[in-house]
């Protein structure tokens, strides 16, 4: 079994900075993508970014210039650095990972972290 855990969440004031990180762990052979979405109360969960096994990063616009994904492929390990925060980046974020093989059974999945929560308010 693939287990997401997600660290790094908090309360912080507009203009600030958080970091957050996702481990996977579990019999991993290869995890393709890695990223972050978020839901914010009474709106559809979004794509925050997303990073894959070679580099290739992908944004939503509205935290283009602010948030940086980086990766661990090593570790299996994805981070977002979210800096210059908005009230509006207030949401849920989770981790998911797209395209994980796994050796015990050998085969293919997607995963999802429990969440944790990004506060952005004074």
């Amino acid at each position: 079994q693939v287990q997401l855990l997600e660290s790094g969440g908090g309360l912080v004031q507009p203009g600030g900075s958080l970091r957050l990180s996702c481990a996977a762990s579990g019999s991993i052979l290869r995890i393709n993508v890695m990223g972050w979405f978020r839901q914010a109360p009474g709106k559809q969960r979004e794509l925050v970014a997303t990073m894959t096994i070679v580099g290739t990063t992908n944004y939503t616009d509205s935290v283009k210039g602010r948030f940086t994904i980086s990766r661990d492929t090593l570790k299996n390990t994805v981070y977002l650095q979210m800096n210059s925060l908005k009230p509006e980046d207030t949401a849920v974020y989770y981790c998911h990972a797209n395209g994980v093989l796994v050796s015990t059974p050998l085969r293919w999945g997607d995963y999802w972290g429990q969440g944790t929560q990004v506060t952005v308010s004074s």
